[in-house]
């Protein structure tokens, strides 16, 4: 690609990531909650867990968001369960970094590599970050 040409905005691997983002509705008598919005673009997400021992079991969220945030909402989903408050924390600071150029390494979570291209569009880095935000403040609950 030539120098100062973004990539695609939306990949054959984000539209399906987005397209296999799962209808869950909220689990009764969760262990923690978290409902956000971004204020950049306005995506929302309303987050729903079971843990034991400070690990996530269980979880569910119902998500408005555009692809990119879809997207990363179901690769947060797929790979919560087992994740620990650090864990969701640590997973969420690797994210912002890599998004914000501060890393040039994909974070250490499964399939984020797939949201690439959002790294030169800024104004998705909040509907990506929304799931794992979500996630985290979840967790502070337990």
């Amino acid at each position: 690609m030539a120098a100062g040409v973004k990539p695609p905005a939306y990949t054959k691997e984000i539209l399906r990531l987005a397209a296999g983002l799962p209808d869950l509705p909220p689990i009764a008598a969760p262990d923690a909650s978290a409902s956000l919005r971004s204020p950049t673009c306005g995506a929302t997400i309303a987050l729903t867990l079971r843990a034991e021992q400070g690990r996530v079991t269980e979880i569910a969220a119902q998500v408005s968001a555009c692809a990119y945030g879809q997207a990363a909402a179901a690769l947060m989903l797929a790979h919560a369960r087992g994740c620990d408050r650090a864990a969701a924390e640590g997973a969420l600071i690797a994210i912002e970094d890599w998004l914000n150029g501060s890393s040039a390494l994909a974070p250490d979570w499964p399939g984020m590599a797939a949201l690439a291209p959002a790294r030169e569009r800024p104004g998705r880095h909040g509907a990506i970050l929304l799931p794992f935000r979500a996630l985290a403040r979840a967790m502070e609950d337990l």
